[in-house]
């Protein structure tokens, strides 16, 4: 896998996530938990792709 593919791969991840995040903040009996810790990974995810892109 070339770096440029694990940056794509990473980027997709990300969108995913955000609109799951998206999903279950429109959600009223969402989990708050689960909610910080998808944007805990949204954030390790995003941070990976700007090393890698530098």
């Amino acid at each position: 896998m070339t770096v440029q593919s694990h940056v794509q791969e990473l980027r997709r991840k990300h969108q995913n996530l955000s609109e799951e995040v998206e999903r279950a903040q429109r959600t009223p009996s969402a989990d708050d938990l689960a909610i910080a810790a998808m944007k805990k990974e949204k954030l390790r995810l995003k941070e990976e792709i700007s090393r890698l892109s530098h």
